[in-house]
């Protein structure tokens, strides 16, 4: 399976076959994201939330189906289960819902926290299960910050967790965090200075490894 960051909070998750996942397409410009637009094809699009940095499907190309909401969704031979959870810390007073993927590919446990604001529960924990990795939000003031994303990797133990939605070279505007604060408080940290990065079951074992990748767009 490969993973390619495209900026923001989408990714695009590619299996062996040749299937397409991208997470939560973006708008270009909003919110001071200077990322280009998203020319990808999909298969499937994942949309944690409705908001414009979250939602902008028709960027997408081809004809992919749109995964939104709590429940099992089966789509393409693929079992996406959507979690909810808030986008903040107050039950969704100010941001509203937002919904945790989890799926399977090459056998591989993905889990996109989406915009998470606040600590997981043992019963979100429960729900999430076992994650091989996770893609976190780590930048703050809208999601949750990188404290609190680093008890959400102890809680969880992935093998690796992706930070994500966090302020960079390519959106040094962006009202958050950068990584760094993430970075210098976990152990093992990967920066392959790349875009795209391939992932095996096998080797997805041990402490969790931190793989930052460069984004695309």
């Amino acid at each position: 399976m490969k993973i390619k960051w495209l900026g923001h909070a989408s990714m695009l998750i590619t299996s062996r076959d040749g299937l397409r996942v991208v997470t939560d397409p973006y708008t270009p410009g909003t919110l001071g994201l200077n990322y280009a637009p998203i020319e990808v094809e999909a298969d499937v699009i994942t949309v944690s939330h409705d908001h414009a940095d979250h939602n902008y499907v028709k960027a997408v190309k081809g004809k992919p189906a749109v995964v939104k909401g709590s429940g099992v969704h089966n789509v393409k031979n693929v079992e996406f289960q959507g979690i909810d959870c808030y986008h903040d810390d107050s039950s969704g007073s100010r941001r509203g819902i937002n919904t945790i993927f989890c799926f399977s590919i090459d056998g591989i446990r993905v889990c996109h926290l989406g915009d998470l604001g606040h600590a997981l529960s043992p019963e979100k924990q429960s729900q999430i299960g076992i994650v091989d990795i996770l893609l976190v939000p780590v930048g703050g003031n809208f999601t949750i910050d990188a404290g609190e994303a680093i008890k959400i990797c102890q809680k969880l133990q992935p093998g690796v967790a992706i930070p994500m939605h966090y302020r960079n070279k390519r959106c040094p505007d962006f009202p958050v965090d950068g990584v760094e604060v993430f970075l210098a408080l976990m152990d093992r940290v990967r920066q392959p200075g790349t875009s795209e990065v391939e992932f095996e079951k096998a080797s997805l074992f041990g402490p969790t490894e931190v793989v930052v990748l460069e984004p695309a767009l």
